[in-house]
């Protein structure tokens, strides 16, 4: 997977409700933040990459129904880290 970092802190710095009606209105885009406050564009994956991030998915959630510990997010959840950073995993 590539990704695109774009620094826009020289001419805006985008707030968290900025952040979230810009990933609102692209849906289409996959963004997340890094703790600099830098914008990251990040491509599609691939069919094995979308295959692996599936089957771990699926094996994270039976066993979350299993062990009853907590809830589970797939990678289209966007988390705000203690650093400031805005990042999406591939499975929490």
């Amino acid at each position: 997977m590539t990704a695109f970092t774009v620094n826009l802190n020289s001419i805006i710095e985008i707030t968290d409700d900025q952040f979230y009606q810009l990933c609102r209105n692209n849906p289409e885009i996959k963004f997340e933040r890094n703790a600099k406050g830098e914008l990251i564009i990040m491509s599609p994956t691939g069919g094995e990459t979308g295959k692996q991030n599936f089957e771990l998915a699926t094996d994270f959630g039976i066993w979350n129904r299993q062990a009853k510990l907590g809830v589970c997010f797939d990678s289209s959840t966007c988390f705000k880290l203690p650093n400031g950073a805005d990042r999406s995993p591939d499975v929490a």
